[in-house]
């Protein structure tokens, strides 16, 4: 039987960049974008390992490479995207996923160490859109994909910078909304809340951790990194043609639990 309204879903012939794609959530949705028919460039910093995740994706059928760049470097980021249009001539998504976390009181971070958090979580958001933009305001549309987390909305102690900097992505992003919504760009965001990443190891480590999001968490655990994933394919996907400036939260319902 025939499922058309599934075209809908669709990601067939689209051109995506996925930051931060080597592992975990970067990575389950290039794997994801792949699988719904685009071709996906996979960002990071390690060579080897974005190498192997492409290969991972190619042995699956999927159409994918590896742009390595650091994001928090610019000049490497304009280079990155000089290539991308030399490449593809188009961008039609940016999924801009990675970051970095360092969970500890405020008075314990130095300059330098605020500075790198705001560079990477904050900073580099902001340049991957405008170097993002320029590739689709000529062909009017596109898609700005940004991982935040429910971070972003609710607090905990020991995580102030990344809280920050996290609802200031959602800030941008939602400028970016009413900035490009006119040349056919839509911008949002996701908010995960609690994944099984590397990033999370010690916590998942940790059994006062682990109790804590079984009962914080309505669904009683953790999320795993292909949970996240579908979430964007909806929002790169033309199902999502009037999803604009909008915070979709992915996080078992924490964020809406007493």
């Amino acid at each position: 039987m025939a499922l058309p309204y599934l075209q809908n879903f669709s990601l067939q012939n689209k051109i995506a960049l996925i930051t931060g794609a080597a592992r975990d959530i970067g990575f389950e949705i290039a794997q994801a974008m792949a699988g719904s028919g685009a071709h996906v460039i996979l960002n990071g910093r390690d060579p080897v390992a974005l190498a192997a995740a492409v290969e991972r994706l190619q042995q699956q059928g999927c159409s994918a490479t590896a742009l390595a760049f650091d994001i928090a470097d610019g000049a490497a980021l304009k280079k990155a995207y000089a290539e991308i249009a030399a490449q593809y001539g188009r961008l039609d998504i940016l999924v801009s996923n990675a970051g970095l976390r360092d969970r500890k009181l405020l008075q314990d971070f130095s300059d330098d160490d605020i500075d790198r958090m705001l560079e990477s979580n904050l900073i580099a958001p902001y340049r991957l859109a405008r170097e993002a933009a320029k590739l689709m305001l000529p062909q009017r549309s596109g898609r700005l994909i940004f991982i935040t987390s429910i971070a972003g909305q609710i607090a905990r102690s020991g995580d102030a910078v990344y809280t920050g900097a996290k609802q200031g992505v959602t800030g941008m992003m939602r400028a970016l909304a009413a900035e490009y919504g006119p040349f056919g760009i839509n911008s949002n965001a996701i908010a995960p809340g609690g994944v099984a990443t590397s990033a999370n190891a010690a916590m998942l480590a940790d059994p006062q951790a682990q109790a804590h999001f079984a009962v914080r968490t309505p669904l009683g655990r953790w999320a795993e990194a292909r949970e996240i994933a579908g979430a964007a394919v909806f929002l790169a996907s033309p199902a999502a043609s009037y999803v604009n400036g909008h915070v979709l939260t992915v996080d078992g319902g924490m964020s809406i639990a007493m």
